[in-house]
């Protein structure tokens, strides 16, 4: 292993996905409707997503129905435990040693 490490939490990184051009344009004007910045918009929803905003929450508790991508079961027993205040993403969490050995592996997959 290379004596650089991967500084975890501090390196910045972009999100890409594609849609069609249309679905752009319908969200820059609603962006630009509600005085927003795709970077404003892109980066509030996901703190929402990662701290458990109820609201976003809800959203894909619905979305998850939908596009069914898991069992209808752990859907609403993921749910039961965010009712009742239990925090979700700790009960699958890494510690922070091994985030960075994630994070270390993938900056080694990059650079080959």
């Amino acid at each position: 292993m290379s004596s650089e490490r991967y500084n975890y939490g501090s390196e910045g990184k972009k999100i890409i996905f594609h849609d069609t051009d249309k679905r752009h344009v319908d969200l820059r004007i609603r962006l630009r409707h509600d005085g927003l910045t795709q970077l404003q918009f892109f980066q509030g929803m996901v703190t929402g997503y990662i701290t458990g905003d109820l609201r976003i929450i809800d959203f894909i508790t619905d979305l998850k129905f939908q596009i069914a991508k898991q069992g209808k079961i752990r859907i609403k027993d993921s749910r039961k435990l965010i009712d009742k205040g239990e925090d979700v993403k700790n009960s699958f969490s890494l510690t922070d040693e091994e985030k960075e050995n994630i994070f270390d592996m993938i900056a080694k997959d990059y650079k080959n």
